[in-house]
């Protein structure tokens, strides 16, 4: 491992442990446990990104254990629908480091937007989405942190991003996940299963359709319910609004599965 000294926000400057062969370039975000940085890999001679611990979160030890089970899972996995992992380090400290991917999340996308994505979009959105959940699914994971920021679009490819909530099916505890794009039993803490994902995928379709949250209730707030008239009052086949309205049921049994979405949303592109 080499390292090296960055600033961070006007903070002491602290070192950056990378493994060999990259050198850090900018810091890219921040999130509640983790910095995000551009790094130049040497030996493939172009950019990537590195997630390591923020400097005040290197004694969490759920940190540091999220962020290697992340690694270890994308380092097994392949899936054209789904970043790739490079490599990851654990001494002294874990850093992951994933391939850069160009485009735009589809979180920016709809919040510069004035108009919302047409059926056509959504629809084919709405499949590869269903292909690289349900590639994870045979392999025993969920995602379960489902929601725009983790889907970069590129001229039409969808690559889904952030393996940090993934697990295995079975009891979860409450507030597993992001507030706005999590179904009841992840906020209640109950068992999330493959119709978790299935809520998931219903949010972030739409968010997209109506450039809406699904619910914006208050944090804290046990009420999910979602608010089905932005989405009927579109212009859109019965059938894909009420698809989406069915994967938002309160009661997962209530979704369709991921096959019967994937089925649905082929006939409707």
């Amino acid at each position: 491992m080499s390292a090296a000294t960055v600033e961070i926000a006007g903070q002491v400057p602290t070192a950056l442990p990378l493994p060999d062969g990259y050198d850090a370039l900018e810091h890219l975000a921040r999130s509640e446990y983790l910095d995000v940085w551009s790094v130049w890999s040497h030996e493939r001679g172009c950019p990537a990104v590195a997630k390591v611990l923020r400097p005040d979160r290197l004694g969490d030890r759920s940190a540091r254990a999220r962020l290697v089970a992340e690694g270890r899972h994308l380092l097994g996995l392949a899936h054209p629908h789904l970043v790739r992992a490079y490599e990851l380090g654990e001494v002294p400290e874990p850093v992951l480091v994933l391939e850069t991917l160009t485009g735009e999340t589809l979180g920016h996308l709809v919040e510069r937007r004035t108009r919302r994505l047409s059926c056509a979009d959504l629809a084919e959105l709405g499949r590869q989405l269903c292909s690289v959940v349900g590639y994870l699914h045979r392999r025993g994971l969920l995602h379960l942190d489902l929601k725009p920021s983790n889907v970069v679009v590129e001229s039409g490819r969808v690559r889904l991003l952030d393996l940090s909530h993934a697990r295995e099916p079975g009891r979860c505890r409450a507030g597993y996940g992001t507030w706005e794009y999590m179904p009841p039993e992840q906020l209640l803490g109950g068992a999330v299963t493959t119709a978790s994902d299935v809520y998931g995928i219903g949010a972030v379709l739409y968010r997209g359709a109506t450039l809406l949250r699904p619910f914006g209730h208050d944090r804290g707030s046990d009420d999910v319910r979602v608010d089905a008239g932005p989405l009927r009052r579109r212009s859109l086949p019965v059938a894909f609004r009420e698809l989406v309205l069915g994967c938002l049921a309160q009661d997962p049994a209530d979704r369709p599965t991921l096959g019967e979405l994937a089925t649905t949303l082929d006939r409707v592109a």
